[in-house]
């Protein structure tokens, strides 16, 4: 299936126009991550934002004492490394790993940062819905902290 194909499916990308799926599908590069395989470490230079085309990552922290916690488990449409790119880190703060065989599309920090310089609107939008997308994680997580304290 052609890459602006895909493109439209995912949900960072789903306020673009035509016009700007097409400008966007010019610069992503297509990954594949066999089941069990590092996307990412934390601490590994951040390549860009992933957009799942195919498949399931979980995204987890190694805590203090050595216990993997699982901060999120993404598929098909939903992305991943924006958090690095938007706070402009150099390394990834978290682990990300293909749940099953997985592909993925890359938008590389560079490309994404000259589309920030060059295309203003498109930026504006995809930054919209990073934000509604973070907005929503953040009211569940609240609704699970109270359930959680409710309970205790």
């Amino acid at each position: 299936m052609p890459v602006k194909t895909e493109l439209k499916k995912q949900i960072l990308l789903s306020d673009l126009t035509d016009s700007e799926i097409e400008k966007l599908s010019k610069k992503v590069i297509q990954e594949s991550y066999p089941k069990g395989k590092n996307i990412f470490k934390e601490g590994d230079p951040t390549k860009g934002i992933y957009l799942i085309r195919k498949g399931k990552v979980e995204i987890s922290k190694i805590t203090p004492d050595s216990w993997k916690q699982t901060l999120a488990v993404l598929k098909d449409g939903h992305f991943f490394g924006e958090l690095s790119l938007i706070e402009d880190k150099k390394n990834h703060g978290a682990d990300a790993v293909a749940l099953e065989n997985t592909e993925l599309l890359l938008i590389k920090k560079e490309d994404f940062k000259e589309f920030e310089q060059k295309e203003p609107l498109l930026m504006y939008k995809i930054m919209k819905t990073i934000a509604r997308v973070a907005s929503r994680n953040v009211h569940s997580m609240n609704e699970r902290l109270i359930k959680l304290l409710i309970s205790y």
